[in-house]
């Protein structure tokens, strides 16, 4: 996630760079083109040319909103997460009637678990090998699946389960913690929609296609006295639109292991924290600061 008041521009422009080589050279092309005596005459009103920057405009626009609707849809799944994972462990410090060093034994393991398994939920949406922690607290429980964070929460409801039968919790306090598990399935699933479903390329190539017919339509319609003037205009604005473009598909894909995508590390840190200090763990770790222009 792109933090305040630092986004780098330099890294922006390597990202759009072989588009911005592309168009200039396609440019610098149709304007000498225009020069020749045979396409001199060639004039294209910028009214007509014009239509085709409004098209531009409005798919840019709507590939946008739909863009950073998927980017604040992901923020929200992992604010829920952060927000039920704080009410699982509540909840089993509220409920468990147990004896005091049992039940922190027992909320511990579960904080611990969670923990876990947001950091896990996190590497398996972004498709990285899973860390070094992740791996040993799966080896240790022998925990196997294809969706390693889904067997994980089978994990929580099992001991869920085992509570109950153990007479820990009644059976109301049983619906309540299963609730939140509930929560927590339905956020990892709606995490694997976003993270499943791709925009439709024939989207961006129709608005690649339109640029390049506005970028050739241009010059014909401009001055032919300033050359130089003529190009940069020919370069500017569709590189303007490319720069949205490539906005807007930065922010389509929240789970890349890029700037901009949802903060699920610095999140899982987040909760990390906040389930220890509700332990009363002696491990807290320390927020790290980002020594960047994103966190991830």
């Amino acid at each position: 996630m792109l933090l305040d008041k630092r986004i780098s521009i330099a890294d922006f422009i390597k990202i759009i760079r072989f588009d911005i080589g592309l168009i200039s050279a396609y440019a610098i092309i149709v304007g000498f083109l225009d020069q020749y005596e045979f396409l001199n005459k060639v004039n294209v009103p910028l009214s007509v040319t014009g239509v085709f920057g409004t098209a531009v405009a409005l798919l840019l626009g709507f590939r946008t909103s739909q863009s950073y609707e998927r980017w604040w849809e992901a923020r929200i799944i992992w604010g829920s997460i952060v927000n039920d994972s704080r009410t699982l462990v509540r909840q089993a410090l509220a409920f468990y009637n147990i004896s005091e060093d049992q039940q922190r034994q027992e909320v511990s393991a579960m904080a611990e678990r969670q923990i876990i398994w947001c950091y896990a939920l996190g590497e398996a949406l972004r498709k990285l090998p899973f860390s070094q922690r992740v791996q040993t607290y799966l080896r240790e429980r022998k925990i196997e699946d294809r969706n390693l964070p889904n067997a994980i929460l089978s994990v929580h409801s099992q001991a869920v389960a085992k509570a109950h039968r153990d007479g820990w919790i009644n059976d109301l306090q049983q619906v309540q913690i299963d609730s939140t598990l509930a929560r927590l399935c339905e956020a990892m699933g709606r995490c694997e929609r976003i993270k499943n479903t791709v925009f439709p390329k024939a989207h961006s190539l129709l608005i690649h296609f339109i640029i390049y017919v506005f970028a050739t339509m241009l010059p014909f319609g401009l001055s032919d006295e300033f050359l130089l003037v003529e190009i940069t205009l020919t370069i500017g604005v569709p590189v303007i639109f490319i720069a949205i473009e490539k906005t807007a598909i930065l922010m389509e894909n929240p789970f890349e292991n890029k700037p901009m995508d949802t903060p699920m590390t610095d999140l899982a840190q987040t909760i990390e924290i906040n389930l220890k200090e509700m332990t009363s763990a002696t491990d807290v770790p320390v927020k790290k600061q980002a020594d960047s222009y994103f966190i991830l």
